[in-house]
């Protein structure tokens, strides 16, 4: 239904589809974490209905634009609908970022002793009590007791391993490729905005192909994490932080990916997109930008520091 200046869509199923498909998501996360019976199978049920819901949604609203019924009122709140999405986002990882600083400059020291709240605990411990007695404040943590056996980390982390070994370190070619991807999704802009849709379709396959090639290398990096390190998801708290901060980029670089991948695949063969009307491809860039800007402080914070 079309107003004066503003279009109000007909109704739809599909926000019931994905609220759905959410929770079951999370339901299936929260299981597979936790060793849950068939919580993987509901996870990627998760997975899958919010895949297939999110497809037909998109192409109602692709639709409908192509139709003309979009109006300008309507267009802004596409524009501030993304800024809150990607706004959210920013808390998401902030949580996961303020986690990770709590633990690392107060829960671990004080478990080891150290400042104002680690002076019971060391306490307890003088007085003969098996308190996780020898805890070292230190990053990676050295043992995290774990059903009363030790878990040895020793030197077993992600972090900068030295100049000599630096041109084999897969975060740094992580880093020089999601950086470079964020050079050629604005190139591929330009080339827009210029009225040239081949230079947009070649810069954007370029994005396109960085990311999958960072997606690669990224399980490369988990690979051996697991078979070289024995740093897994329950590998103490620096197992935990490491897989959660990481894992949920990655997964973000995902679907950052299947978003370019779907304005590529439009503007190729479809021929979608004007120089001065390209708000799907501008949300997805805007999008990538911000992944980008995970990473960066993700490397900064995880592997650096």
């Amino acid at each position: 239904m079309s107003g004066g200046n503003y279009y109000v869509p007909d109704s739809s199923r599909y926000p019931i589809f994905a609220a759905v498909s959410l929770f079951l998501l999370v339901m299936g996360a929260g299981g597979t974490i936790n060793g849950v019976a068939n919580g993987s199978t509901v996870l990627y049920i998760g997975f899958a209905t919010m895949a297939v819901t999110m497809f037909f949604w998109f192409r109602t609203v692709v639709q409908e634009h192509l139709a003309g019924l979009d109006s300008a009122q309507l267009k802004k709140s596409y524009v501030f609908g993304m800024a809150w999405f990607i706004f959210s986002e920013v808390m998401f990882f902030g949580a996961f970022f303020g986690a990770l600083f709590y633990v690392r400059n107060f829960a671990v020291p004080w478990l080891a002793g150290e400042g104002e709240k680690g002076a019971p605990i060391a306490f307890v411990q003088e007085m003969g009590v098996d308190f996780w007695t020898g805890f070292q404040n230190t990053w990676p943590v050295i043992a995290t007791p774990d059903a009363g056996d030790a878990y040895e980390m020793a030197d077993k982390s992600m972090a900068f391993p030295g100049w000599s070994h630096v041109a084999e370190w897969l975060p740094l070619w992580n880093t020089i490729i999601l950086l470079s991807s964020s050079v050629t999704v604005h190139f591929a802009h330009l080339g827009l905005k210029n009225g040239s849709r081949k230079a947009f379709n070649r810069w954007l396959g370029a994005t396109v192909g960085l990311a999958v090639i960072f997606l690669g290398l990224q399980a490369a990096e988990y690979y051996e994490a697991y078979a070289h390190y024995g740093l897994t998801l329950n590998s103490g708290i620096y197992g935990s932080t490491f897989f959660m901060l990481t894992g949920f980029h990655g997964f973000h670089v995902f679907l950052g990916c299947c978003m370019l991948s779907v304005m590529l695949v439009r503007s190729v063969f479809f021929n979608h997109f004007e120089t001065h009307d390209h708000f799907g491809f501008e949300a997805a860039s805007w999008y990538w930008h911000f992944v980008d800007v995970v990473w960066v402080m993700l490397f900064f914070f995880v592997y650096i520091i």
